[in-house]
């Protein structure tokens, strides 16, 4: 509980951004505009050539889909926002605004994880019970598990938001990033935060230790069941069909490492905003690049997709 003035409420938010320094917005709008469009184009060709190929309409391809979507609408909840406060030279957002980027932004950062766990287990099935993939991974399982993945992480972004929205924000309504984010929230609220520490320490521990432990178990078993491949080449084939997702779920957790389990001190925030940009920018920018440069069906699929694009111009 914050001692203070809480007689009144604040109406909008003040974004720091990334750089306080006038001269560095130019710079900065170029780069993460270059950023987002590199995420939309990676993210979206990934979704048309998967949906355009028949050969592609497996159970692993269908949840790439669905993560490459995620990744698209994940950095579509905090880029152009920040884009348009450095072209207009304005850093205010209002507070029903910030609840809303709040609350997307931790759904799909919450599907991401359960799209992660969802595809080490189709990973799983597929080298350690290939008789039984195509019956264990049916279309309707698939599609049962992508909507269980949908409900469990609005659940957790709901439950954030509606806690959010009962505190009471007095006189410091400055946030030192640059987009809402639950934790420097938290920090400018003069309620009391124990239900929302509560919350996030339950949600936390099941998005950051308990979905990263089921993938690791996976990732064992998997492990176990390629050593035991007679031939080098049949090894090599079950890995390289995991090695995409690996780099993906490496790639993402150790950008989340940085904001979530590295100490906070006073001169934090810098680091904290670098990591955030990492997770939130950068993730969902190179995520089409591991799936595509790491995978020959993708590889194929993207050549047919863009061969068939130019034929279609021309």
């Amino acid at each position: 509980m914050k001692p203070g003035n809480q007689t009144s409420s604040v109406s909008e938010f003040l974004l720091l951004g990334l750089s306080e320094q006038p001269g560095q917005q130019p710079l900065l709008f170029g780069i993460f505009l270059s950023m987002y469009l590199v995420t939309v184009v990676g993210n979206a060709v990934i979704i048309l050539a998967i949906g355009s190929d028949p050969h592609l309409h497996t159970p692993m391809y269908f949840f790439l889909a669905n993560f490459s979507l995620t990744d698209l609408c994940l950095s579509s909840t905090t880029v152009p926002r920040m884009l348009v406060n450095i072209h207009v030279c304005r850093k205010t957002i209002t507070y029903a605004g910030c609840l809303s980027q709040i609350h997307f932004f931790l759904w799909f950062i919450g599907l991401d994880v359960f799209l992660l766990a969802v595809m080490a287990y189709d990973r799983l099935v597929a080298i350690c019970y290939p008789l039984h993939y195509n019956l264990v991974m049916s279309p309707r399982c698939c599609f049962l598990l992508v909507v269980m993945s949908f409900a469990l992480a609005h659940s957790h972004s709901l439950t954030h938001t509606v806690l959010l929205a009962q505190l009471s924000f007095c006189s410091d309504n400055i946030i030192p990033h640059f987009f809402c984010e639950l934790l420097p929230l938290l920090k400018l609220s003069c309620s009391n935060t124990y239900a929302n520490q509560c919350v996030l320490t339950y949600w936390g521990g099941a998005l950051t230790i308990l979905i990263p432990s089921l993938i690791i178990i996976s990732y064992v078993r998997i492990v176990a069941a390629i050593v035991k491949v007679p031939s080098a080449s049949g090894k090599w084939k079950a890995f390289s069909t995991c090695s995409s997702h690996l780099s993906a779920v490496c790639l993402f957790y150790m950008s989340a490492i940085g904001v979530y389990f590295v100490p906070s001190t006073a001169d934090s925030t810098g680091k904290d905003r670098v990591a955030a940009v990492m997770y939130a920018v950068v993730t969902p920018m190179l995520n089409p690049f591991i799936y595509s440069l790491r995978n020959r069906d993708m590889k194929r699929a993207l050549g047919r997709l863009l061969s068939g694009r130019a034929l279609q111009s021309s």
